[in-house]
């Protein structure tokens, strides 16, 4: 039984499911092409998408040049190439049925250069960009340039209210809808404002109406809203579907889509999704982004976790109560320490954590050696993978290229954590445990839904069957 009738969107009556574009290369053109093909939005992520060789197989994203700004642009052709093969790859699949959209991250390195360049060959395939993590003003102008879609990814009524004044009014036409993405829930990075409580998370039912209200403040009477984030069988959301308050809705999926056949990630990664429990997702602010995130609590979180938890305030002068002095680094340097920090600094050391690493607000975090090296090597080897990065120090902007702030050890390289993970091999136990793993607050419900007893992992076009039974 159908619980949702199709949609207008875009310019086209499709059913009002949307696979959620996530990270790198977790969403491809075959998912994306799949759930096309069984009525819906496909949607694949062209956030260092994968290209392929002439035998088909995956090019490693290696990076050879000698400057961080030599490697971001490898890192950019590296994403337009991969961008083009993911949305042919998903329109041969769908046979130009149901929607294909591009995901972007706004805050990825070079964005708007590899959303152009992949637009650019893709003419007539891409339908739709989908665009969150920030503010993209400019999306609405890219969107007007190639006649396609636009959907913006929001928290709240005042976000989208700020970029429809600024930019999205005069290219209205083209906004296709206006994803609602829950910060507390959805998997990945989130956008919880400094003004909301990552511990109290609030309903989306009114978020939703003021949004709506706003929306219609604007003429915006019949465009879509998407829900994004938090969701995962339609009955729950009965009060939401043909609601005069909310007017005309879609729900995308992000993490169920995770686990279907053709979904990119490793079996090594299904299978840990099989296995979650409740709480076993953690929000957090680790991200070099700067932005809130979920993401499964694996060892690489929990290690992220201590290391930030070993933490003192120094002063670079004795001052007030930092009246111990401490030396940092091969050279010892002189740094002062609070009587209590010190004992606690020395107390870390005795458990191997011997080395002290500065921090831009005037703290030293205590790590092992070995972990020391890799902070340093990732920090060394940046590609400039984000517009700016809080661990590198990297920022896309010249003429300095940095974010005038000192690299901050207590975050990680994100593209090559999220590279690992994805491309591990299918039984690699070990990479799911050391590397990031994005995933929603729903998550553990992979255990206890019934659909997937016995460990049955479904195809896309089984799981939108199943969707639309309500369940």
């Amino acid at each position: 039984m159908t619980v949702i009738n199709a949609i207008r969107m875009g310019g086209l009556d499709i059913l009002p499911l949307v696979e959620g574009g996530k990270g790198v290369a977790a969403s491809n053109g075959v998912s994306a092409g799949h759930w096309a093909l069984a009525g819906g939005v496909g949607t694949f992520s062209a956030v260092n998408a994968d290209s392929y060789d002439e035998a088909g197989h995956v090019i490693p994203q290696i990076y050879h040049g000698r400057t961080r700004r030599d490697r971001h642009e490898e890192l950019i052709r590296y994403a337009i190439e991969g961008g083009v093969a993911q949305a042919r790859r998903a329109w041969e699949i769908s046979g130009g049925k149901g929607r294909i959209h591009a995901n972007i991250l706004w805050e990825m390195g070079g964005a708007e250069r590899v959303i152009n360049g992949i637009l650019e060959r893709t003419k007539g395939i891409v339908s739709g960009i989908t665009c969150g993590a920030g503010m993209p003003y400019r999306l609405s102008d890219i969107a007007a340039k190639f006649n396609v879609h636009y959907y913006p990814i929001v928290s709240s009524s005042r976000a989208f209210s700020a970029l429809w004044k600024r930019a999205y009014s005069k290219v209205s036409h083209l906004l296709g809808g206006v994803v609602y993405e829950d910060p507390w829930l959805a998997g990945g990075h989130n956008g919880l404002s400094n003004s909301e409580n990552p511990e109290k998370p609030e309903s989306p039912y009114p978020r939703l109406v003021a949004l709506r209200k706003v929306m219609r403040e604007f003429g915006l009477h019949d465009t879509p809203i998407i829900m994004a984030g938090g969701v995962w069988a339609l009955e729950e959301w009965k009060d939401y579907i043909d609601n005069p308050e909310i007017g005309p809705i879609a729900f995308q999926f992000g993490t169920r889509p995770l686990l279907t056949k053709e979904s990119p990630i490793p079996q090594s990664w299904k299978d840990r999704l099989l296995k979650l429990k409740p709480g076993d997702v953690f929000l957090n602010r680790f991200s070099p982004t700067g932005f809130y995130s979920s993401a499964v609590n694996n060892d690489f979180i929990q290690e992220l976790r201590t290391r930030n938890e070993r933490q003192v305030a120094y002063s670079p002068e004795p001052v007030g109560e930092h009246l111990v002095e401490y030396g940092v680094g091969a050279r010892k340097r002189s740094v002062y320490l609070t009587a209590p920090d010190y004992a606690r600094a020395k107390e870390w050391e005795d458990e191997g954590f011997t080395e002290a690493l500065r921090t831009p607000d005037s703290t030293l975090i205590f790590v092992g050696p070995e972990k020391a090296r890799e902070i340093h090597e990732d920090q060394v080897n940046c590609m400039g993978c984000l517009s700016q990065c809080r661990f590198s120090n990297w920022s896309q902007h010249e003429p300095s290229f940095d974010n005038g702030k000192k690299a901050d050890p207590r975050s990680f390289c994100i593209q090559k954590t999220l590279q690992a993970v994805v491309h591990a091999a299918p039984d690699d136990e070990a990479a799911m445990d050391h590397n990031l793993m994005f995933a929603g607050h729903n998550a553990h419900r992979f255990a206890t839904d019934p659909f997937y007893s016995n460990g049955f992992i479904p195809t896309v076009k089984q799981l939108v069957e199943r969707i639309l039974t309500g369940k």
